[in-house]
């Protein structure tokens, strides 16, 4: 990985909160899979590369099909995605352009019918961890490398 700054060296007190939120994410009750999948959608939406890059192949490595991490930009077209993986893609989505898209109430009630207050928060929680890691990462300069 190429980058402008060792962030981690130089402010690891901070890197270390981001890295404890990741640990948190872990915990919840929110599917690996579909955690990827929002990490994906939002990192395409913010044109992370980097990000793009390694959400991808971790969700490979989670055994995410190439057809789903593929069409995830297109997801509302797909029957291949569970209704409520739908949902949690829309709220990624209104969270990440929220300056145009907000989170309407009716939104809010349709997410609940497939999440408890938990995991809607955990959710929001979510898709905010990875629009700041996008933005870390375009901001530091990050960039996708092949392996």
């Amino acid at each position: 990985m190429n980058q402008r700054v060792s962030y981690y060296e130089i402010v690891p007190d901070g890197m270390k909160i981001m890295m404890d939120m990741e640990k948190y994410m872990k915990m919840t009750a929110i599917e690996r899979k579909l955690r990827e999948l929002i990490k994906i959608r939002v990192s395409q939406i913010n044109g992370c590369a980097y990000c793009l890059n390694m959400h991808s192949a971790d969700a490979r490595k989670m055994g995410e099909t190439e057809q789903r991490i593929y069409c995830i930009s297109a997801w509302q077209e797909c029957e291949f995605y569970t209704e409520a993986e739908k949902i949690a893609l829309e709220l990624a989505e209104h969270v990440t352009l929220i300056p145009t898209k907000r989170v309407p109430e009716e939104l809010y009630q349709r997410v609940r019918e497939h999440y408890d207050e938990k995991q809607y928060v955990d959710l929001v929680l979510i898709i905010n961890q990875i629009n700041s890691w996008n933005r870390i990462s375009i901001a530091m300069g990050n960039t996708a490398t092949e392996k």
